[in-house]
């Protein structure tokens, strides 16, 4: 037997409020990024070994258009990161990501390390220091590559732990914008100290 009219709405009363769910979503984009970033540094790696990420270093025109090009980038995402930093009137919580969400996290920490000429030369400069000339340096670069990624890895997903407990504390839209232009401040600031030096 179906409730009358006015008793529905006391039945809506006693429901529990739904848990927000951006924290949870935060902890989710932590994944992607740090995979992003251990791809980037597996490129940087197979480059290296190669001897391909040694063309670039030592070409002034090459380093100066990857350098530029990860300055462009960073400039860019800084700037869509500040636009975005506070939401319209009209929209609504977002509760959920879509697949292509996380993927473009992956695709933007991915890119982030490529474009960075800074990472070619440190595998330039540290891995000789490791690398033994009667085995394999191919294989010898791998291994250290595997053991960088995971630091980096670890690093990421730690903060992006911790940082989920933070966003439970300081939830508020205004904590949301005031991080969200402080990150694209530090994104504008390295794009152009990037583009500079």
């Amino acid at each position: 037997m179906a409730p009358a009219p006015r008793r529905a709405p006391r039945h809506r009363r006693h429901r529990r409020p739904r848990r927000p769910r951006r924290v949870t979503v935060g902890r989710r984009e932590g994944l992607p990024a740090a995979l992003g970033t251990a791809t980037g540094l597996y490129v940087h790696a197979t480059l290296a070994a190669f001897g391909l990420s040694a063309l670039v270093t030592r070409s002034s025109q090459a380093f100066a258009a990857v350098r530029l090009a990860g300055a462009a980038y960073l400039l860019i995402l800084g700037i869509s990161v500040w636009r975005t930093a506070t939401p319209r009137p009209a929209e609504h919580p977002v509760l959920g990501r879509a697949p292509w969400a996380r993927s473009s996290t992956y695709t933007q920490a991915l890119l982030g390390n490529v474009l960075n000429p800074k990472a070619a030369s440190i595998y330039l400069t540290l891995a000789p220091q490791f690398i033994n000339p009667h085995q394999s340096p191919i294989q010898q670069i791998m291994i250290l590559a595997t053991a960088h990624a995971a630091l980096i890895a670890l690093w990421l997903l730690t903060w992006t732990l911790i940082l989920g407990r933070a966003a439970r504390a300081a939830a508020s839209q205004r904590f949301k914008t005031v991080i969200s232009k402080i990150t694209a401040t530090v994104l504008v600031a390295l794009a152009l100290r990037t583009a500079v030096t």
